[in-house]
């Protein structure tokens, strides 16, 4: 076990890069079991998720290969559709492996899949969009079985625009013969990544960014070399940084079009932001100031993975932010931490009410998810004294070495051993 040790108080100045999307790069790595070839993913972030799913896709037969960044899948040897029990239950993104195993083999089973403990996260609506394509469902003692030999293009319609779902049923539609309409889709930014990635292969997919996806089957798709959009959660969580510590940070490979609802949020706490092509330029007041309201929704709303960050810096700010969780319902476990930490935080269901504080003090914390993990280093850094926080494994799922990334930027931050805290 692992943790991060952090002496708060340093100002963050200079500049950092991030690489490819957890969120976009995860899809991508299962939608390269659709084509004929090797997919070769460039700015392949080095995070334990990526990890987890090559082990998965290694398992499957497929042949994982990694260098400096780049990872190559060659998926001439698929021919298992049971996923590894083990490596499922590690990360949420295995459910994704459904659709294109389907897509592949005509069959497929999983075990519930893993991941953050911050919510039921149900897998219906993947279950409810593959069974509109034909497939047949039964689950027994735990496990997934699919039966997709009689699977067919067809229309699906989403009660809610799940990410997750979305993705499953454009790569299962990829090589069905006919028409694919999928109504009430996801809009985020890494769906449209996961539409690019299909057409660079062959695919015929339109209306990604929409509530409206086509997908008209193809008979076979090629493997390419593709770059997956830069991480929004990891720019935006960067961005947080050199805010809670009244710095001047600089944010390379990020989209500003994909952070308007958090750029938009750090300007209301007094920050100035500013897109400087490729790169975003963030320069933070002496304090901040609170921000009236921040409820998180599916996109183009508030990113539901960027609240724990903005409540942590909140705790600082002149004045009252109210913070409304509308997605998932245990994100607030961040919470209890940055109360002993002595920030003033009042929650009433999936509402909390942060009255900002002068200073919090530095102690030991417990990661308990990946964004509240990554909230309470931003807690860490600000905070008078010194403070550990546990279980870096979780804030790793998400964050390739973030302690040398904040380094960089000059916070006093290092990993350590629980055994020397």
């Amino acid at each position: 076990m692992e943790g991060f040790h952090v002496v708060g108080g340093e100002r963050l100045q200079g500049e950092t890069r991030v690489e490819g999307a957890k969120n976009a790069v995860l899809p991508i790595l299962a939608a390269a079991l659709l084509p004929e070839g090797d997919t070769v993913l460039s700015d392949c972030p080095d995070i334990r998720d990526v990890h987890a799913m090559a082990g998965i896709l290694k398992k499957l037969g497929c042949v994982c290969g990694w260098n400096n960044g780049e990872m190559r899948v060659c998926n001439a040897g698929l021919r298992h559709w049971e996923m590894p029990d083990e490596l499922s239950k590690q990360i949420r993104s295995s459910i994704f492996l459904l659709g294109p195993i389907l897509g592949r083999l005509r069959r497929a089973t999983v075990t519930y899949p893993g991941g953050c403990e911050i919510g039921l996260r149900p897998i219906d609506l993947h279950l409810k969009g593959l069974k509109a394509l034909g497939v047949r469902i039964r689950e027994d003692g735990g496990v997934i079985c699919c039966d997709g030999r009689d699977m067919r293009a067809g229309d699906v319609y989403f009660d809610y625009p799940s990410v997750g779902a979305t993705e499953n049923v454009m790569m299962a539609a990829a090589l069905l013969s006919g028409i694919t309409t999928i109504h009430n889709a996801a809009r985020e930014p890494e769906i449209e990544d996961l539409q690019r990635f299909i057409n660079r292969m062959g695919g015929r997919i339109e209306g990604a960014g929409s509530h409206v996806i086509r997908v008209e089957g193809v008979k076979k798709l090629r493997g390419v070399d593709y770059t997956p959009i830069p991480d929004r959660i990891a720019a935006g969580t960067f961005l947080c940084a050199g805010a809670v510590t009244g710095g001047s940070v600089l944010v390379r490979n990020a989209r500003f079009n994909d952070l308007i609802p958090v750029c938009d949020k750090l300007r209301e706490m007094g920050c100035a932001v500013t897109e400087e092509g490729g790169a975003i330029r963030l320069t933070a007041p002496e304090r901040l100031r609170a921000f009236s309201l921040l409820q998180t929704q599916p996109h183009p709303g508030f990113p539901t993975d960027m609240q724990a960050q903005m409540l942590a810096i909140s705790c600082v700010a002149e004045g009252t932010s109210v913070i409304v969780e509308n997605v998932f319902e245990n994100r607030l476990s961040h919470v209890a931490d940055l109360t002993r930490m002595g920030a003033d935080i009042r929650v009433s269901g999936h509402t909390a009410v942060v009255r900002g504080v002068n200073s919090l003090s530095g102690m030991r914390m417990t990661a308990r998810d990946l964004r509240g993990g990554a909230a309470l280093v931003l807690a860490a850094l600000c905070a008078k004294g010194e403070s550990v926080v546990e279980r870096a494994e979780l804030v790793d799922r998400g964050y390739a070495h973030l302690e040398s990334a904040l380094s960089r930027l000059g916070a006093n931050i290092e990993r350590i051993s629980l055994r020397e805290a």
